[in-house]
Order: C-alpha cells, then sequence, then structure tokens
C-alpha cells in the first residue's frame, strides 16, 4: 500500500523503474508472496490509470496476467481473482478512452480478447459448488470483466460474446441450486457476511446481483439481445426463482414490519429487486414477445408452487409469491398492454386465478403471500375484474381492522389506498367509517416507516368518505396535527400529514371547523418565531400555504387578520432559510386567495402594499444567500397578476432591484425565475412594448451598459433551462414580442451565440481551468429567433418523435382555415399580421401534453393557473410568428434563418410549407 501510494503520485514520470520491478516480481513464479504482494499493489495502482499509462501498460502487463489467470496449476484462485481484477481495470480505463481514442482502444481489445474469452468461459464452465466466496470468487471478477466489455465496447464482434454465452448460463444455473439451499431455504448460517482483503462483502446474493447486472446490460444490447432471444422465457423462468423470499428476510421482516415497508419502497441490494430490472429491460427489448415470455414463465411457476403445495412442502408458497412480485415489477408495461389489447386476458385470467386461491389460504400462516396479493390488486387495478377488486377491498377494510401479521396490513394499506378512489361510492360508503377507525388506530401504532403508508391511506379514504367525513373531523385531524409536530423535522412525514389535512380540508363541511382548529395554534408560533423549536415555524407557514391555497375569500379573511403581518415580518427579519422561503410562498397564497381586496383588509390605506413591498425589497436584496431568495419570482408574479394597476408606479424600482438579485445569485433555477418575472412584465407592457425596453436602456447594471443588456444576456443563456409549462410559454411568448418591436436597440445587443470547438482529447479539470469554453457573439435577435426555433423543434420531436422522416410528413403540420387561435389580443397585436397557417387540430391536442398541462402541482402552478396567458398555444404561436415574418419581411427572414443549425431549420421549414 505504501508502494501503491507513491506509485499513484509519482509513476510513470519520477518512477518509471517501478513498472519493470513489479513485472519481473510477477513473473518469478517461485515467489509466491512476490506474486501477491505485486499484484496487490498493481491493483491499487490500477484503480488511478489514466488516458496516457494504460496505452503503454497494457501491452507489457497483459502477457504476464494472462500467464497467471490460465496457469491454475501453478497458481491459487485467490492470486488468479488479483490478476483478473487488474484485467477489469484496464478494460475499464480502455473502455472511457474509446470515445476519443477509438481506433487505439479497438486494437488494444483485439489483442487481449481471445485469450481472455477462452479463459472466461473455462473459468465460467465450472459449477458454482457451494456458498464459499473463495469457490466463486473467480466467476466474480469474470462476471465484472464482461459486464465492462458489454458497457464500453457495444460494438465488440457478437461471435465473441456468443461464445461464452453457455458458459455464462452454466453459471447461472448451476448458482441458483446453491442460492436456494443456502439463503432462500436457509440451510445455512444467515447472518455471517464475508469480506475479502480488501473490506467488500462476499456473499453469494451479491454475485447473483453481479450475474443479473450483466444479463441486464447483454438484454440492453440491441445487437446481443437478438443472440438471446431464445432463450427470454428461460432466463424470466430462473429470474423468478431467483425473487423468492429469503430465509433472511422471511426473519427480519416478521420481526419488523417497518423493516418490510422500507424494503419493498426502497430499491435495496437484492436479487428481488436485480431480478425486477433484467425483467423491465426484457420488455423494453421485446416488447409483446418479451411481456409473453414473462407470462408464460409466471404461469410455469405457479403450477409449480401448486405442485409443490400438494406435495405437503411448507415453502411453496415463495415460489407462488415471487410469481407474483415478477409480474408486479412490470406492472405498468402490462397494464399498457392489457389497454392496448395485447395479452389483456392471460394477465387478468392469470392474475384473477391466483388471487382468488391465495384468498383461502391461511393468513396467519402464509402471511407475505397475502400481502403480495394486496400490492398486486392495488398494481393491477385496472386489468382485474370489478368482482374481485370489490372482493380485496372488502377483505382489506377487514384485514386492517383484524389481528393479522404486520405484513399483512401493509398490504392492506397498500390496496385501499390505490381501490377507495376507483371503487363505487355504494361499497365504500358502508365501510368507510369503519375503513377511517381503523387506519387512526393504525396511526397511533405506526413507526416511521409505516406512517408514510398509513397517511396515503388515510388521506385516500377520507376523499372518498364523502359527507361522513365531518362526523370523524374532530377525531382524525387532531392526530393528524399532533403527528405532524411531532415530525416536524421530517420533511417527508410532515408533508404527509399536511396532505391529509389538506383532504379534510376539501371534504364537505370540514374546511371552517379546521381553519379553526388550526388557525389559533399556527398564530401563536408566527407570532412569535424566536422563541420556537426547529423547524415549526417553516413548518407552520407550509401548512398556513396549503390552507390559503384555492380557499374562499372569508377564510382567506380570517387567516390574514391572525397571520399576515407575522408572515411579513418573518420575511423582513429571519435570517433562516426554510421560514424564508415558506413564508414567501405563503405570501403569495395570500395574494392570490385576497387578490386586490387585501389592499383593503390591512386598515389604513397603502399599509398592506408598502408591507408587500418591503417583503419583496428584503427577498430582492443582492447581500442575502441565493436560496433564501428562492421563491421571490412566484411571490412578485402574484403582485404583478393580482395588483398590476398598483404595482405599476414601482416597475422600475422593481426592475433594478431583479438585475441586481440576479447579479450577484449564484443559483440558476432563482435567475431563471426572475427571467420569468421580466417576461410578464413585457406582456404586461403591450402594446407599448417598445417603452418597456426604453425603460430597461434607463436602468443600470453594474459591469454592463444597461438593464436591457444584461437581462437579454442571462436571458439568452438560461432560456433552455427554464422549466414548467407557464414558465416556459411566458418566457417564449415575451422573447417573441420584443423580437417584433424590431426596436434598433436590439440589434446593438451581442449575446452568446454557439460553443467554438476546441481541440479533441479528453479534457481534464486543468485544461478546463486553463481554456475555459469559448462562444461567438451574435446580435439579439439572430438569437430570439433560433430560440424560438428550438422551442418549434422540440414541439415537433414531442409530436412525432423526432425523426428525420417525420420532417417530410405533410400530415403533420396541416394547413387549415382561419379560425380561433385561442390567443389573447395583446398576442396578436404583437405579431403584426394575422395568419393563414396554423397547426391543425391533432397538433394543437398534442401540444396540450407537452406543453400546456401542468403536471406539476405544486403551489406555483396553482397559482399562475388564472392568468391568461395559460390559454395560450405555443405551436400555434409559434407558427404565426414565423409565417409573419416570412410573408411580410422576407429578407429580415431569411438573414435570421441564416444563424439556425439543420434541426432548427428543419423545424421552421415545416411549418412554412405550404
Amino acid at each position: 500500500m505504501a508502494v501503491a501510494a507513491i506509485g499513484q503520485q509519482d509513476w510513470p514520470e519520477d518512477w518509471p523503474e517501478l513498472l519493470p520491478l513489479l513485472l519481473k516480481l510477477i513473473s518469478d513464479q517461485n515467489n509466491g508472496n512476490g506474486v501477491r504482494g505485486a499484484l496487490r499493489c498493481l491493483a491499487l495502482l490500477s484503480d488511478d490509470l489514466d488516458d496516457t499509462c494504460v496505452p503503454k501498460l497494457v501491452p507489457e502487463l497483459f502477457p504476464s496476467l494472462y500467464r497467471i489467470i490460465s496457469s491454475p496449476h501453478l497458481y491459487e484462485n485467490s492470486i488468479r481473482a488479483k490478476a483478473l481484477a487488474i484485467v477489469h481495470s484496464c478494460i475499464s480505463m480502455l473502455g472511457s478512452m474509446s470515445g476519443v481514442y477509438k481506433r487505439d482502444t479497438a486494437s488494444l481489445m483485439a489483442s487481449m480478447l481471445d485469450p481472455l474469452i477462452e479463459q472466461f468461459s473455462i473459468i465460467l464452465n465450472s459449477p458454482v459448488q457451494s456458498q464459499n466466496p473463495d469457490d466463486w470468487s473467480m466467476q466474480m471478477e469474470v462476471l465484472k470483466c464482461l459486464l465492462q466489455l458489454v458497457q464500453n465496447f457495444p460494438r465488440l464482434p457478437e461471435a465473441k460474446i456468443s461464445a461464452i454465452l453457455p458458459s455464462l448460463w452454466q453459471t447461472f444455473v448451476s448458482s441458483f441450486k446453491i442460492y436456494h439451499l443456502s439463503s432462500i431455504q436457509g440451510s445455512e448460517d444467515v447472518d455471517s457476511v464475508d469480506y475479502d482483503s480488501d473490506g467488500s462483502e462476499r456473499s453469494l446474493e451479491s454475485f447473483e446481483i453481479q450475474l443479473f447486472e450483466l444479463w441486464t446490460t447483454i438484454v440492453g444490447n440491441s445487437r446481443l439481445a437478438k443472440v438471446i432471444a431464445g432463450n427470454i422465457k428461460e432466463l424470466a423462468y430462473y429470474t423468478i426463482a431467483f425473487q423468492q423470499i429469503t430465509q433472511e428476510q422471511v426473519q427480519s421482516w416478521s420481526r419488523d414490519a417497518n423493516q418490510y415497508v422500507a424494503d419493498e419502497d426502497d430499491v435495496t441490494y437484492s436479487c428481488r429487486v436485480s431480478g425486477s430490472l433484467l425483467l423491465e429491460e426484457v420488455v423494453t427489448a421485446y416488447e409483446d414477445y418479451g411481456i409473453n415470455s414473462i407470462l408464460e414463465a409466471s404461469k410455469m411457476r405457479f403450477h409449480e408452487s401448486q405442485e409443490l403445495k400438494q406435495a405437503g412442502s411448507a415453502d411453496w408458497w415463495r415460489l407462488h409469491e415471487a410469481s407474483l412480485f415478477a409480474l408486479g415489477s412490470v406492472s405498468e408495461q402490462l397494464c399498457e398492454a392489457q389497454d392496448s389489447g395485447f395479452a389483456k386476458y392471460n394477465v387478468r385470467d392469470l392474475l384473477e386465478q391466483t388471487l382468488t386461491d391465495i384468498m383461502v389460504t391461511g393468513v396467519h400462516q402464509y402471511p407475505f403471500l397475502h400481502a403480495r396479493a394486496f400490492s398486486i390488486v392495488a398494481k393491477f387495478s385496472s386489468v382485474i375484474s370489478k368482482e374481485v377488486r370489490e372482493q380485496y377491498l372488502c377483505y382489506a377494510a377487514r384485514a386492517i381492522a383484524s389481528d393479522v401479521p404486520p405484513p399483512v396490513k401493509v398490504g392492506a394499506c397498500r390496496a385501499l389506498a390505490q381501490l377507495l378512489p376507483e371503487s363505487n361510492q355504494d361499497l365504500i360508503q358502508p365501510n368507510v367509517m369503519g375503513i377511517l377507525s381503523s387506519l387512526v388506530d393504525l396511526l397511533r401504532q405506526a413507526s416511521d416507516e409505516t406512517l408514510h403508508l398509513v397517511l396515503e391511506t388515510l388521506q385516500s379514504a377520507i376523499k372518498s368518505g364523502g359527507e361522513q367525513s365531518i362526523l370523524l373531523e374532530p377525531v382524525i385531524s387532531p392526530i393528524i396535527l399532533d403527528v405532524w409536530a411531532q415530525h416536524i423535522a421530517d420533511p417527508f412525514i410532515s408533508i404527509d400529514a399536511i396532505e391529509v389535512l389538506e383532504a379534510i380540508k376539501n371534504a364537505p363541511g370540514c374546511l371552517q371547523p379546521l381553519v379553526s382548529r388550526i388557525l389559533p395554534t399556527i398564530g401563536s408560533i408566527l407570532g412569535k418565531p424566536k422563541v420556537q423549536p426547529d423547524g415549526l415555524v417553516a413548518g407552520s407557514l407550509d401548512l398556513l400555504t396549503m390552507v390559503l391555497k384555492n380557499a374562499p375569500t372569508v377564510v382567506v379573511k380570517v387567516v390574514f387578520d391572525t397571520c399576515f403581518a407575522s408572515t411579513v415580518q418573518i420575511v423582513l427579519e429571519s435570517d433562516d432559510h426554510g421560514e424564508m422561503q415558506n413564508a414567501t410562498e405563503c405570501l403569495a397564497a395570500f395574494i392570490s386567495g385576497g387578490r386586490q381586496e387585501l389592499l383593503v383588509w390591512g386598515g389604513e390605506q397603502g399599509r398592506t402594499l408598502k408591507m408587500l413591498l418591503d417583503a419583496a425589497s428584503r427577498l430582492l436584496d443582492p447581500a442575502l444567500e441565493s436560496s433564501v431568495s428562492l421563491f421571490v419570482g412566484s411571490f412578485v408574479m402574484q403582485l404583478i397578476l393580482q395588483m398590476p394597476s398598483y404595482l405599476s408606479p414601482h416597475i422600475p424600482d422593481l426592475i433594478a432591484a431583479i438585475v441586481r438579485r440576479m447579479q450577484t445569485s449564484s443559483i440558476a433555477g432563482l435567475k431563471s425565475s426572475l427571467i420569468v418575472i421580466i417576461a410578464r412584465l413585457v406582456h404586461l407592457s403591450v402594446p407599448n412594448v417598445d417603452q418597456f425596453i426604453n425603460l430597461l436602456l434607463s436602468i443600470p447594471a453594474q459591469g454592463y451598459d444597461n438593464s436591457l443588456v444584461y437581462i437579454m444576456s442571462a436571458w439568452s443563456q438560461l432560456q433552455g433551462e427554464i422549466q414548467g409549462a407557464y414558465q416556459i410559454k411566458v418566457t417564449t411568448t415575451a422573447l417573441a414580442l420584443l423580437m417584433s418591436t424590431r426596436h434598433p436597440e436590439l440589434s446593438k445587443v451581442e449575446v452568446q451565440g454557439h460553443l467554438i470547438k476546441t481541440n479533441a482529447g479528453v479534457t481534464t479539470r486543468s485544461k478546463a481551468r486553463l481554456a475555459p469554453d469559448q462562444w461567438t457573439k451574435i446580435p439579439l435577435p439572430a438569437k430570439i429567433f433560433s430560440l424560438l426555433a428550438d422551442t418549434l423543434a422540440e414541439i415537433q420531436e414531442q409530436i412525432g418523435g423526432g425523426s428525420d422522416d417525420d420532417c417530410e410528413e405533410d400530415s403533420d403540420w396541416e394547413e387549415v382555415q382561419n379560425g380561433d387561435t385561442n390567443i389573447p389580443d395583446d398576442i396578436i397585436y404583437s405579431a403584426s399580421v394575422p395568419s393563414n397557417v396554423n397547426p391543425s387540430v391533432e397538433h394543437l391536442n398534442a401540444m396540450a401534453k407537452v406543453f400546456d398541462e401542468d403536471e406539476d402541482d405544486s403551489y406555483d402552478d396553482d397559482l399562475t393557473k388564472k392568468d391568461p396567458l395559460n390559454e395560450v398555444k405555443l405551436a400555434d404561436f409559434l407558427t404565426n410568428i414565423f409565417t409573419n415574418l416570412w410573408e411580410n419581411d422576407r429578407p429580415l427572414f431569411d438573414y435570421l434563418c441564416q444563424g439556425l443549425s439543420d434541426s432548427q431549420r428543419s423545424a421552421v421549414e415545416k411549418i412554412l410549407r405550404k
């Protein structure tokens, strides 16, 4: 280790004799310790190899390593495994170099490949015969090497990898027998874990996981996937067997239901998870054929489990559970297949038969089988029949109220969370009070891991409870508020609790009693923020924002009277990032809910507006840390949307503050949110966008000629990073408004254009420091034109899959007659001349899925939904912009088109084609 540590710094430049010395030691067959020491040293060194060392090292080193690997009569397995580990490091480095030094790495690999593949086959042909890591340490290293080969050299000759597949299959099948005996049946000591001399875990499960990772990579390689296509059903068949619950898992999950929930929810390091990833890859690679193969394999395993049951085996349920688990891991794909009509009856019949069988088995005897059945019903609720769903809904309702093993209650919660919103109200209503009562009891017993699941189920039950929820509100609300307060420092649990409270808030008749219950406590917390425990103030503001969201004005007024002044005070005085961020969101919710009425609630005239402007001023203070101001965008946006006439006199000061805040911000997300504000102000200035540009010209910006130059430089760089349907819509349309003015000052602004390619080669950190990226400079109108073309290209790609062939399809963007284009008058005005070329209805519908639906249910999106700009259809809008310019100013259009890339030009031509 000492020699390796020095070598990492000094070799090869300052210690050229190190490698010859190590090679000499490796070659001395009479000095076993020397060989071992030299290999250990090289293994440590090989982790730090770079692109200058490897090409020199491999030709000298490989013959010595190969001699060790291929001489089992001279060297013990541990030494041969260490030699393979060094080969693995060399292949990894050659793989990372292959992008730049394609020819060099190909020739190096070619010289190594044939002898290596031959040895790999020999090593893998030896069946795995015991749980002892020494028995399969060589195979483990071979699997790692093969994984690197397939990952890094996907175009390796298929014949090379094909030659090794029979040996790989032999390892897979033979190792299962040992895994089944030692892990699934638990014949060995399940608590014993072995580690190698480097501290890495050596367990049979880690070996199987390595095998699964290799199979998954092979299936994911389109060329190799064809080679093994005929064996996919067998691969799925064995994968399901590997996914059986092990004896260790049975013991762990029976002792601790929380561990069961944690392992089910998290992507844990296990054969079950690795097997699921492989099955997902099978469906991706082989589609219908893959689905059919998995279904067939599952059916075979189901029948085997039934045969084992009839033969009196105590373990029959494991295979049954694993078959369901396997189907559950590809449930999304199977449900989609069912929707498209493929495999519909296979899936439904298979599931319903097994689910019905499970219901008549003993729940205490086979708890994990019943838990899996519940989970499967939740995942396949759209596939299985109404009768089976209703049976399991009633069964789940009984299970959470009964003395059943904890894993069964976990499964029942999962089923209820999914089934309640989908089920017939006539079936739910008689049971809902019992379900809610049982869940409240479970909540009192739940620990951190199970709490999330119970809260999620409770949320579904309340939403399904209808008018009955008001009867339990006095019982449920205090308990949920208690859970929220106890877990205020845990964002996941506290958010879950707030979502349950939101469900109560939205239940008929529950809003006023809930607000009356919450407000006195929250008011006192916010009134004395400095004496509260950590997180309580920030959490209270979060809760308050939820109450304000979509609340009637009368409720907003009550909350305003108790909490508004305290919330503003927190923004003005707090140094806590969480408090500041949540208070900012809360103020945005106040403005959205109270609108202009808010300004008269505060007593003396102008007092409320002054408080809001003071808060904005603090949040835009350039000296504040960027993260504190993170949500100022949504707050200022509400001022613009709800109080435009009151805000108008303050716009110059607001822009100056935004520029100062942007110039000191280190967070791109904050800068982007402030650019959205500027973009919304552009819209507010219509039809006098020229005057807005003049205003920007009059506001100074440190280091720039004026604010226009700074803002447009930052905007043009960040436009591609702006996220959210509303935000993209506002900024894209605002850029077009600016360009449409033809203001002479715009052409004088030069912004970042294209990246200038530097010399080829690996860019190291030191190179990047010495020669940072160089960019061209282009006039602002040309940049705006290319950004609009970018958005157009993205829209077309989302709709048509983005292939070049799509650009040739005239039907994609049909020519239709003038109609209602759904664009507000102010934007039509900016486009100067109406166009007779509009996207087809089909494309507008597709666009709704791409840019015009807010999938993210964040407060920010909720608060901006009423903005008329949400009605804009970007596809329609951009078509008008480009067509008008093309029809009315062809010289300018042709000039701007010169700077477009091929894909951008293709996107624009597509909508102009008659």
